[in-house]
């Protein structure tokens, strides 16, 4: 057993979010152990171990005595729903969840909290009153959800599952987090925008809820440190906007004049172009972080244009502690 009271462990820290996260820990002092299929140690202090997302092996001594475990793991949305990558996006979600509550109840000093991954597309597509925790689940037929929603309620239905008695454990209903990276959707936009393909998308009247990668960081910590907050918390800014209020604030920024819109039907051809799905950007997720606002949690970006802002003037994508 590794006694560190300080030691976070992120499964699936590989990507754009764990590798926010990990450079967030560590800078703040803490060990920090990535789970991942390719372990390659830079030598800049992060650990890494390796996993293959559904079996136990020797990963799970590092969760013994960890604060913390962030589950992250799951195949990229961003693709074509066809049946293979189904499959393959529902259980690397599920298997990985469910090896993770396995290996927790197999650790005599199991981590303190388990938080895993989940995603705001839960919720209704709507255009009404924003959905807190308590908002309605259900797929929607105009927002071509019905997949995305039956992973998200697999996914919590898994963690939900595990026996983990002494480890508490929290569902990260999460949006579009914002950054630098290439794996982020901010430089994509962008590009776009300057491009003079920075319309409208669809009718643009979808609401879009995302976070700041600085403050997706803070609230994940946060999460960690407060031993009150457990089940479904929404982790997305308190502001989320229409899609042509988003590009309209990104076409300012950018000093852009205009945009070109896209028609529903022009996205269907892109999206088939690129591989992947208009469900992504028809529907209207209007999510609001109604526990976290309630823990007393506090957005270094509360607004979108804010945070676009950061990110037009940043020259870096490692979050600050500010």
């Amino acid at each position: 057993m590794k006694e560190n009271i300080r030691r976070v462990v992120l499964a699936g820290g590989s990507g754009f979010l764990g590798q926010a996260l990990a450079r967030h820990f560590f800078d703040a002092g803490w060990d920090v152990v990535i789970l991942t299929r390719s372990p390659n140690p830079k030598g800049d202090g992060i650990q890494e171990a390796q996993w293959d997302g559904c079996t136990i092996a020797s990963w799970r001594q590092e969760l013994d005595g960890a604060i913390a475990v962030v589950n992250l793991t799951g195949k990229s949305v961003n693709c074509r729903y066809n049946s293979g990558n189904r499959k393959e996006i529902l259980e690397s979600r599920v298997n990985a969840t469910r090896v993770i509550g396995a290996a927790i109840g197999q650790c005599p000093n199991p981590p303190a909290v388990w938080l895993n991954a989940s995603t705001a597309t839960v919720y209704k597509h709507t255009f009404g009153i924003p959905w807190d925790e308590s908002g309605e689940i259900e797929a929607a037929s105009e927002a071509k959800d019905a997949f995305s929603v039956q992973v998200a309620q697999a996914w919590e239905g898994a963690l939900d599952k595990a026996d983990t008695p002494r480890t508490r454990k929290v569902a990260m209903r999460m949006g579009m987090v914002v950054g630098l990276d290439k794996n982020s959707v901010f430089p994509v936009l962008r590009r776009l925008v300057r491009l003079g393909l920075g319309g409208k998308m669809g009718s643009g009247d979808q609401y879009v809820s995302w976070m700041h990668i600085v403050d997706y960081c803070r609230a994940v910590e946060w999460l960690i440190r407060h031993d009150n907050l457990r089940g479904p918390i929404n982790v997305v800014a308190p502001n989320p906007v229409p899609n042509r209020e988003m590009m309209k604030i990104l076409r300012r920024l950018c000093g852009a004049p205009f945009g070109l819109p896209a028609a529903e039907w022009m996205l269907e051809i892109g999206a088939f172009i690129m591989r992947t799905e208009t469900e992504l950007i028809i529907k209207s997720r209007r999510v609001i972080p109604g526990r976290l606002l309630q823990s007393g949690f506090q957005f270094q970006f509360p607004t979108l244009e804010e945070a676009f802002r950061d990110l037009s003037g940043a020259g870096s994508n490692v979050p600050s502690r500010r």
